[in-house]
């Protein structure tokens, strides 16, 4: 169907390509009467954009929140998860679900963290490949609060990016933090006011969206690894994704193009 096609069809996630950047697409989450929160429509709606990503000829994604909400993400929709009981859980948390198309996507991922992400908006930004936020965010895993826990893969994937201990704080005492603490202990990366927020999400974003679509991916690929293996294993597998990209056309481009001091049409793309 396409992905402008697709995200046409949606009510709850907008999609502008090429705005910023060439190759690079702006997924924006938009239910501004709840604060972007993952209910049941918006994360089908995310899954179908997704999906329609590894067809086109996108290089990067930005996910972000819609604006003038103050939220990339405010949370889960409470309402469903009080209606839940543990079969009808078991069935919504069947993988893959967002977080996992996320994490799953070949191309790099930014969130820009245009304001506050909590529960599963703090999940959905620890998915995403690089984390940049408004000095303004908050972000925090509050589940406890209810008497739930993080169930999108923050007990997992947060204490491989801040350490147990700060991960057993957040989520066992469900505070938030403000964008300045989450980039001191590892949670985001950078951290912008008005001034230079955008500037540097699309600025990053062009950077990557210039280089090989498919060395983007494997690269992608291997560094994901790095959490996820033994060192032994991940450096077989950092050595066998090299290798195969010397039966790309990508890398004679690219390095033909050092030589002749050029900018390289990469074949893949």
């Amino acid at each position: 169907m396409g992905l402008e096609a697709t995200a046409a069809d949606c009510e709850t996630v907008n999609v502008t390509v090429g705005d910023r950047a060439d190759h690079v697409a702006t997924i924006e989450l938009s239910r501004p009467d709840a604060r972007n929160a993952l209910n049941a429509q918006l994360r089908s709606e995310l899954k179908d954009v997704l999906d329609e990503v590894p067809d086109s000829d996108l290089r990067v994604l930005v996910l972000t929140g819609a604006a003038d909400t103050g939220a990339f993400v405010a949370g889960a929709d409470v309402t469903e998860l009080r209606e839940r009981d543990a079969l009808e859980q078991r069935e919504a948390s069947k993988r893959p679900r967002v977080y996992e198309y996320v994490d799953d996507c070949p191309m790099p991922v930014i969130a820009r963290i245009n304001g506050h992400a909590l529960g599963g908006g703090c999940e959905l930004i620890q998915a995403c490949d690089v984390r940049i936020a408004h000095e303004d965010a908050k972000i925090g895993q509050p589940e406890i609060n209810l008497g739930i826990m993080p169930g999108g893969g923050g007990t997992q994937r947060l204490p491989r990016l801040v350490g147990e201990g700060h991960a057993m704080r957040l989520i066992l005492s469900g505070e938030l933090i403000d964008a300045a603490e989450a980039e001191d202990i590892g949670l985001v990366d950078e951290v912008y006011g008005d001034d230079g927020f955008d500037d540097r999400v699309y600025d990053l974003a062009e950077s990557m969206a210039t280089k090989s679509p498919v060395a983007l991916e494997f690269a992608k690929k291997s560094v994901k690894a790095a959490s996820r293996m033994d060192l032994e294993n991940g450096i077989e597998y950092e050595a066998e994704l090299f290798a195969q990209l010397f039966a790309t056309g990508d890398k004679n481009e690219g390095i033909d193009a050092f030589f002749e001091d050029r900018e390289p049409e990469w074949p893949s793309g």
